[in-house]
């Protein structure tokens, strides 16, 4: 039975769009409301917020929250929290609950449980084409009316079904039907499903234990009600046939094979990111040059002719000039969740793990670390015994994520000359890949060291549900990698400009007269007439200026330390700069190498190709780029990193343990490697 639907307030309804992980409820989002997103956080927690908007043919504004993925309203995890308490709060006028309509079973469980808090519900079958494919039945009106709520057959990779599901959420209604045992009233049971979910949450250890028992009286009673359901609804078909999905596992999850089919992805995939994003990289270096060398020349000289090509536009240099590959590697990231790779990566590597005091649930943040140490960490919230959880967070930023690429790529081009193995591999990709296996090594030795440190009585499992392989929702996946390079843009870039506008300053400025000085030493010699060394001289006087300047000075203080990484005080300052964010590494060193030198328009690259030590060789040769490249490997160098780890560990003990080991290990290891070569 059903109720009458809410009132629609202002033409605008607030649903909430929640399922099991792995339901298709994200690519649902995406496809529903496109590039109309906006992602924060949900108050007083840093869980990831999504919400976007569509409109119904009758002009109906519907805005959409994709809750993070649940699999029961008993939250085991601060993912699971959040959903439950947005569905418990005043804020959602309608709840579509997403099933994957292979795997209905299972997924009505979720739904049962949303029903019963008695607010207006509708029950999505995704993904409904690989029911049809599977010779699965399902009869929707039986469903409706057991269920008590209307039913929506939909295809989120193709939006069928789609203009039926937001005509129905106008009339979205609330259930009559009851699927927790209330013949035999207890104590929790007489109070109602809804109060029983919203006490859960409070700090009464007696009532825990209760709902404990409840939870699993409850589990078992509504499975009962669900086995009926599932009997009366859905038709299976007579001669089931092994799927694709059950012939590939044979070789994708081989205990074996496995492994050497993941390393060849790998490498596949770097290799791309090198070989593809080569062309439009170039591209933009040689777009930047032409405006900067435009800009130069059009504005009269002077410090805002310095500060827009010197400053602006060579900061903005170094942070579009990596877009290509940004983009190129969240794009395989999500070709690989996409098409349920991903999790049988988690599935192959739970056994390894559990040796080094991790376990499968781990697989996913540590693999995504390669994108970004901070939602990685956020996705370890799913992980429930404590100590594993613990050593996920502090391995993680071992992890090489996408804001050491840009470093990884400047420094492997100066150093990797542009040659084919085989004729077909790029030296340029197998190198960025041992960076990446670099730092996967060392997160699992790390792991190792810290699961004989941390003490735990938890007993640890590890459950996943691996879902059918299937084509990559293309459009899904783009409004992702589109997500994921205007964050970069505006994140680090923001970050990156003010840096380096600071770095202009400090580099073009000095204490005192110290400018007039030495432009006074080098005057009459770069005015004689017929001066052939002219353009050597002028650069003589700019270093000394920029050595002279703020910048130099600071970098001169800390050289010391740093030099017997084959490290100067020039490397030194970006070392301190991009402690704000590891690509600021790139922007800092095409401001310094600009400063005070508005005539000589080329990339940063380039720049420090030309560069010469004090004997006269090139500055940047094996040995510092290796050195350097194994530093950013292994140092902390991300101050949101730190934050997120003091807000998830809650200790400033492993706060500062961890980015003192990270550090440490930075250092020692770049201390070797530079010795060595």
């Amino acid at each position: 039975m059903e109720t009458a639907s809410p009132q629609i307030k202002n033409k605008s309804i607030s649903v909430a769009l929640l399922g099991n992980p792995n339901s298709g409820k994200t690519t649902l989002f995406n496809s529903l409301t496109g590039l109309n997103q906006k992602t924060g956080n949900y108050p007083g927690v840093t869980v990831d917020k999504h919400v976007g908007t569509t409109k119904t043919t009758n002009g109906i504004k519907l805005s959409i929250t994709d809750l993070p993925g649940t699999y029961s309203l008993y939250p085991k995890s601060l993912d699971e929290e959040v959903a439950c308490k947005v569905l418990l709060g005043n804020d959602i006028d309608v709840s579509v609950v997403v099933t994957d309509s292979s795997n209905l079973k299972r997924h009505l469980l979720l739904a049962t449980q949303v029903i019963d808090l008695k607010i207006p519900v509708i029950v999505v079958l995704n993904m409904i084409d690989e029911a049809d494919a599977l010779g699965l039945k399902i009869n929707k009106e039986e469903l409706s009316r057991l269920l008590g709520v209307k039913i929506v057959a939909v295809n989120s990779r193709t939006k069928e079904g789609f203009e039926e599901l937001k005509s129905i959420i106008t009339g979205a209604t609330i259930s009559e039907n009851t699927f927790y045992d209330v013949s035999k009233p207890n104590e929790l049971s007489a109070t109602g499903f809804k109060n029983i979910i919203e006490k859960q949450f409070e700090k009464n250890e007696e009532y825990k234990t209760k709902l404990d028992l409840f939870e699993e009286k409850d589990t078992v009673y509504r499975f009962n009600v669900i086995n009926y359901i599932f009997a009366k609804t859905v038709t299976l078909p007579q001669n089931a046939t092994r799927t694709f999905s059950d012939k590939a596992d044979k070789v994708i999850t081989h205990p074996i094979f496995g492994y050497g089919i993941l390393l060849l992805v790998l490498f596949v995939v770097f290799q791309f990111i090198f070989f593809i994003a080569e062309f439009p990289m170039a591209w933009i270096e040689n777009s930047f040059a032409f405006f900067m060398e435009k800009t130069s020349a059009i504005l009269p000289a002077g410090q805002l002719n310095d500060l827009l090509v010197n400053g602006v536009l060579a900061g903005l240099s170094g942070i579009v000039v990596f877009i290509p590959q940004i983009a190129l590697l969240f794009l395989f990231i999500g070709l690989l969740e996409d098409s349920g790779y991903m999790a049988r990566v988690s599935f192959i590597m739970d056994k390894i793990f559990r040796r080094f005091g991790l376990n499968g649930k781990s697989v996913i943040p540590i693999v995504s670390g390669v994108a970004c140490a901070v939602p990685s960490i956020l996705g370890a919230r799913t992980i429930s015994n404590y100590k594993e959880r613990l050593i996920t967070i502090l391995v993680i930023p071992l992890m090489s994520c996408s804001a050491r690429l840009p470093v990884y790529t400047l420094l492997i081009s100066l150093m990797v000359p542009d040659e084919m193995i085989f004729g077909i591999f790029n030296l340029k990709g197998i190198i960025l890949l041992g960076m990446y296996l670099l730092g996967f090594v060392a997160t699992l030795a790390t792991a190792f060291v810290l699961k004989l440190i941390v003490k735990t009585k938890e007993k640890s499992y590890f459950i996943m549900e691996l879902p059918v392989y299937r084509m990559p929702q293309w459009k899904s996946i783009g409004v992702i990698v589109v997500g994921k390079v205007k964050v970069f843009l505006w994140e680090a870039g923001k970050v990156i400009m003010a840096i380096s506008i600071v770095l202009w300053f400090l580099s073009s400025h000095g204490p005192e007269n110290d400018f007039e000085k030495i432009e006074q030493k080098f005057s009459q010699q770069i005015n004689t007439p017929n001066n052939n060394s002219k353009q050597e001289l002028i650069k003589q006087m700019q270093a000394q200026k920029l050595e002279a300047s703020y910048a130099g000075r600071l970098g001169k203080k800390i050289e010391p330390a740093i030099k017997p990484l084959g490290f100067d005080w020039k490397i030194g300052i970006a070392l301190i700069t991009s402690f704000a964010a590891r690509e600021v590494f790139v922007g800092t060193m095409a401001t310094i190498y600009s400063a005070n030198d508005s005539e000589n328009i080329t990339s940063v690259r380039e720049k420090l190709i030309l560069e010469k030590d004090e004997t006269g060789k090139p500055k940047y040769n094996a040995a510092v780029c290796l050195s350097l490249l194994v530093f950013y490997a292994f140092a902390m160098q991300c101050m949101s990193t730190m934050a997120v780890v003091l807000r998830e560990t809650k200790s400033w003990n492993w706060t500062l343990i961890q980015f003192f080991y990270m550090t440490g290990l930075a250092y020692l290891s770049s201390y070797l490697v530079y010795n060595l070569f």
